[in-house]
């Protein structure tokens, strides 16, 4: 199977994100945050704050980090629905955003990374969380071949977004 066929076979039948009654256990995370107890998430979660496309509403997601330089306030997701997820599309419209790791605010700038290195930055991350991966992946639907080859094809097919800090 060719890099290309192993990219396209991870991510062609990228799930829906869930909506009604089986959204709230992905939006549970954000009443934690809401209640100011954002550090029990630790350092592997995000609060993201950013602004809906159509409304202009403000809105809230709670993601994975995937790989963190805390000493730059720099981290990386990954859009576990694909371009179907709301705050994608809303991060793409406006890309100004803030986020909350534990209790710390941060200004930033959502970017996102390049077929090649989010490809890279899933092996590294799969290599580090071995269950995690498993897990996730089974829960929201994908079959990925366990594999490295498997992990960066995976990383090339869906969006790894980069919070930036902006320095205002």
């Amino acid at each position: 199977m060719t890099e290309e066929s192993l990219s396209t076979s991870a991510t062609k039948n990228i799930p829906s994100p869930p909506r009604g009654i089986k959204a709230l256990p992905w939006r549970l995370p954000i009443w934690i945050y809401r209640l100011g107890l954002g550090c029990l998430m630790g350092s592997r979660f995000l609060l993201l704050n950013h602004t809906g496309r159509k409304s202009g509403q403000p809105r809230q997601a709670v993601l994975e980090i995937i790989r963190s330089y805390q000493n730059e306030d720099r981290y990386l997701v990954v859009s576990g629905f694909g371009k179907a997820s709301h705050w994608y599309q809303n991060i793409k419209k406006e890309p100004k955003v803030t986020i909350q790791v534990g209790r710390k605010k941060i200004t930033a700038l959502a970017e996102q990374l390049d077929a090649d290195t989010a490809g890279e930055m899933m092996v590294i991350y799969a290599q580090n969380n071995p269950g995690a991966i498993k897990a996730l992946s089974g829960l929201i639907g994908y079959e990925i071949e366990h594999t490295p080859a498997g992990y960066r094809s995976f990383g090339n097919g869906i969006p790894v977004i980069q919070f930036t800090p902006l320095h205002e």
